[in-house]
């Protein structure tokens, strides 16, 4: 197929364009480069520096290159920031994303995968979360993704779109050679910084709160490989039906808390990473993860990487090899 990827110089959007390359399609990425890396798209893949809220200059692009297929990965992601300056998520992740959907309507294009999120869940009832618990965001990051989560639904009743959303849990790791991987400015993902601690590039890892209702006090998160992440897109796309939302969980089903994860880094590097402890942060469930069974089920789709010390190691070779990033 032809198929765009918005947002395809970022962490995420990366790795889908280098597996959707190395799968046969024809791909078109397109970044407006704010948090993306240029460096970061596979040079197979055709390149346009463009924002997703541009909608004449989008369609010109998905016309050009006959684009069949749209992934959407374009969005602001930090959640302490959407607090401090939600209008700046709500136009970019949802103003901006009815602009390509207006977009991909002047062109005909029908089929979407939208990358949403399990902050869409807000605080669960309880664990592992399953597709059909309340959705009850707790900030404006989640707000925008649930709004346009309902903005998708009720596009495919009128209008005959097939999308598929899926629900991210914490997302990890590298490409298994090492050619791409994960460059934020700034870096918030637990794995990132606690290599960055293991390279030098900071003096300890905090951890926010150590009084948690788990076994050692500090909060559990699923982790899920970048990779079979964008390998579930790929199913998902492939089970697009007209007028039709798919909403799946993508995690491998099981939590690690934040001292497990510095302790399975410091084996990895090998390195001492020293340890700050914190307050809380405001808003954090002790525990988050994934009941993954649902795509199990209806497409076959698990996890391949599931080992905590295989998903450290792939984003050690990326860091290993460019402390500085792109």
């Amino acid at each position: 197929m032809n198929i765009a990827v918005i947002g395809g110089a970022g962490f995420i959007g990366s790795h889908a364009v280098k597996l959707l390359v190395e799968r046969g399609h024809q791909v078109t990425a397109i970044d407006n480069l704010t948090n993306g890396h240029r460096a970061a798209v596979h040079r197979q893949a055709a390149f346009y520096a463009l924002d997703c809220g541009q909608t004449a200059a989008l369609a010109a692009v998905f016309q050009e290159r006959k684009i069949e297929a749209v992934m959407h990965f374009a969005a602001n992601a930090y959640v302490g920031e959407s607090v401090e300056d939600p209008r700046k998520y709500y136009r970019n992740n949802v103003a901006h994303t009815i602009s390509m959907l207006d977009a991909m309507h002047l062109c005909g294009i029908k089929k979407l995968v939208f990358s949403s999120t399990c902050a869409t869940y807000g605080q669960p009832d309880h664990v592992p979360i399953t597709e059909d618990m309340p959705q009850r965001p707790i900030s404006p990051y989640g707000q925008s993704k649930w709004m346009v989560e309902r903005i998708l639904r009720d596009t495919a009743q009128a209008e005959g779109l097939a999308f598929a959303a899926p629900r991210y849990f914490n997302v990890a790791g590298s490409a298994l050679d090492g050619t791409i991987g994960e460059d934020h400015r700034p870096e918030t993902h637990l794995i990132p910084i606690v290599l960055q601690v293991a390279l030098g590039q900071r003096k300890q890892v905090d951890i926010f709160g150590n009084d948690y209702p788990t076994a050692d006090g500090t909060c559990i998160r699923d982790y899920v490989h970048v990779w079979d992440l964008v390998e579930a897109h790929l199913v998902l796309l492939e089970h697009l039906k007209p007028g039709q939302g798919l909403f799946y969980n993508l995690g491998v089903g099981r939590g690690y808390s934040v001292r497990e994860i510095i302790s399975v880094c410091r084996r990895v590097t090998n390195a001492n990473i020293p340890t700050r402890e914190v307050p809380r942060r405001a808003g954090d469930p002790p525990e988050l993860f994934a009941d993954p069974g649902k795509m199990a089920r209806d497409f076959g789709w698990k996890a391949k990487i599931t080992d905590l010390e295989e998903i450290v190691r792939s984003a050690w070779r990326w860091f290993q090899a460019h402390p500085n990033g792109y």
